[in-house]
């Protein structure tokens, strides 16, 4: 019996189960943390967020994600909050996260093709893919990767 409770327990912690709260990746509201910080992200439609990406001349940052998975809550956890990551996001780019499998995301991943999650692109006013990320990335990973798109 000892054994199939410690199994369990593993499973559950390595597939990344556990209770979400305010920062839950299934939460609509900004990854920030208690100071405010961290990516602000837009829960506008799509098509809006095309245009006002294309207004202002910014590029869109994807977070492509699914309710279910752990690298992808991880990530809403432990880097999207920080606020180096934040500063450079918000200042930067249009920063969406879409549930690919809820809402506008089953038509979104029809357009741009998933093979893995997470999956972070980033993408300009015109729908046009620039870089396209895959998996769990450390916040110094994040900022690079941001910095590098133009």
């Amino acid at each position: 019996m000892k054994k199939i409770v410690c199994l369990l327990a593993l499973l559950c912690i390595g597939f990344g189960f556990a209770p979400t709260n305010a920062t839950g990746v299934g939460d609509t509201k900004p990854a920030s943390n208690a100071a405010g910080e961290g990516i602000q992200f837009t829960d506008a439609a799509w098509k809006d967020i095309l245009k006002k990406a294309k207004a202002e001349k910014k590029v869109i940052f994807l977070d492509a994600y699914a309710s279910w998975c752990g690298p992808c809550k991880l990530l809403q956890k432990n880097v999207f909050t920080k606020k180096a990551v934040g500063d450079l996001y918000n200042s930067k780019f249009i920063n969406v996260k879409m549930d690919m499998e809820k809402g506008e995301g089953p038509a979104l991943s029809q357009v741009y093709p998933l093979e893995a999650y997470p999956t972070l692109l980033f993408i300009d006013g015109n729908g046009r893919v620039l870089k396209k990320v895959i998996g769990l990335q450390t916040p110094e990973n994040l900022i690079a990767i941001g910095k590098s798109v133009k």
